[in-house]
């Protein structure tokens, strides 16, 4: 039993490593390409830029919303099963939520067009997006077992997961109404290499008292587990032939979809600005490979009844397959290779900034030509030294709608260095100080920026911990 629970408490451990990510420092960070990724109505005076393949813009992040890693393995001569006990088991329940969301462009670029007001952006990337939320009832079953719990309702419903592994191709326009207004969207295309989702699950698991026996187990399962990817991934049966199964489905040989974001710049006045991009609103439509589960009905059941004299000739049955047979006919377990459609995880993004200080550039020395006024952009608004406000994040689950708040201060150091730090709220921490910086060094554009830095003294007690960093090269100058 011991062992069991050893496996038990290392499957969660893995699972509760990981977060999703909200990308606010990136956001409204326009000095940087990819935060056209964000919003593609960003304001952008770059004349075409080029990520550099792979290392365009990479991001990596762990955490948990009520457990550390710290809380079960640090060094402290408590028993590790006390522990999980006492830190997670007793403590995390169902609206806890366990996920995470990695993203690497492999391509990623954007030029503008003879209109100068018009903006042109495209690239590719992979997306891994899992969400779970923790299974209470099931992890006290897989711990304790459900002896001597009469009367406890173990509610099959805890389990909720859902996740895939996307490749998404994408065109987008950013076009230049008048002084005050951007507005922009993208297009996408999806090719989903590999998903699963179980979200929908209901049903519940009781012991009540027996009429023939002590205890009486009733079962109610509406169970559903959808995949689609899976089969042809686990049968690659040497490393070549996975990664060739990979990379089919990555082009277009996978499961398809459309998905489309929006995004806007406005200028309330000449230092006041307002945002807001919604992502991924999209489908995919899963019908190459795939595969669903499902568990559906009720039943009784009082264990393995034996009436010596009835079944005294035939005392060599095996009754406990004659119980698993009962059961499967009352909750029957069925498979389905028909097609369904999953939606995306939808994002919002919101934002007001105020900029105040000296307009970047006057007066001082150029190092690179990378000023507003001779952007291939046409006009645009004068960039001053500073500038400070507060940002909205919100993201699509499944048990409701996952939000953060984010204050921000921007720092620009001529047209060279420019910096901004955010302190943010959400369910995973309330301490959340980050930090970015942009360097532009004549074209070469490089940004790096890190989350929770409070918690880096020891990253085994964070709850939250999370880097993003990307190189690009940007040309300036005005479409002759």
């Amino acid at each position: 039993m011991r062992l069991c629970h050893c496996f038990f408490i290392a499957g969660v451990l893995l699972t509760l490593s990981l977060t999703a990510q909200n990308k606010q420092i990136l956001y409204d960070f326009n000095e940087i390409p990819q935060s056209l990724s964000i919003n593609p109505g960003v304001e952008s005076d770059f004349k075409w830029y080029a990520g550099v393949p792979l290392l365009s813009g990479i991001s990596g992040y762990g955490g948990s919303n009520a457990i550390s890693v710290n809380d079960i393995f640090a060094n402290d001569g408590i028993d590790i099963n006390i522990k999980f006990r006492e830190r997670a088991l007793d403590v995390l329940t169902p609206k806890d939520e366990l996920s995470t969301t990695i993203q690497m462009d492999y391509l990623n670029g954007g030029f503008r067009s003879e209109n100068p007001n018009v903006f042109y952006s495209f690239g590719g990337y992979l997306e891994f997006d899992n969400i779970g939320y923790w299974p209470q009832d099931y992890a006290y079953l897989l711990y304790d077992g459900n002896a001597d719990q009469l009367g406890r309702r173990y509610d099959l419903g805890d389990l909720k997961v859902r996740g895939s592994l996307v490749n998404v191709f994408h065109f987008g326009i950013n076009k230049k109404i008048d002084r005050n207004l951007t507005i922009g969207a993208r297009g996408k295309l999806y090719s989903a290499i590999a998903d699963y989702s179980s979200s929908t699950n209901n049903g519940h698991l009781t012991n009540v008292e027996g009429q023939n026996n002590l205890i009486a187990s009733n079962l109610n399962a509406d169970l559903l587990l959808r995949t689609s990817g899976l089969r042809s991934l686990r049968d690659a049966n040497n490393d070549d032939a996975l990664a060739n199964e990979i990379v089919s489905r990555a082009l277009f040989g996978g499961d398809l979809g459309l998905g489309v974001d929006v995004g806007f710049t406005y200028h309330l006045s000449e230092r006041t600005t307002v945002t807001g991009s919604l992502l991924d609103v999209g489908f995919i439509y899963h019908s190459g490979d795939s595969k669903s589960y499902s568990l559906k009905g009720n039943t009784s059941v009082e264990g393995i009844e034996i009436d010596v004299l009835d079944n005294f000739a035939s005392l060599d049955r095996d009754f406990w397959q004659d119980l698993v047979d009962e059961i499967e006919e009352a909750v029957p377990f069925e498979t389905d290779t028909g097609s369904y459609i999953s939606f995306r995880p939808t994002k919002l993004y919101a934002s007001i900034r105020n900029d105040f200080g000296e307009p970047v550039g006057n007066g001082g020395s150029q190092s690179c030509d990378c000023t507003a006024g001779s952007s291939g952009g046409g006009e645009l608004r004068t960039k001053y030294r500073n500038s400070v406000g507060g940002q909205l994040y919100m993201i699509n689950r499944p048990r409701g709608p996952q939000m953060a708040l984010t204050g921000f201060y921007m720092r620009r150091i001529g047209n060279v260095l420019a910096l901004k730090g955010t302190y943010t709220v959400d369910k995973f921490s309330s301490t959340n100080v980050g930090l970015g910086m942009n360097l532009q060094a004549g074209p070469v554009n490089f940004y790096l920026m890190a989350d929770n830095l409070l918690s880096y003294n020891n990253i085994a007690a964070t709850n939250y911990a999370s880097f993003q960093f990307g190189l690009n090269i940007i040309s300036w100058g005005r479409n002759k």
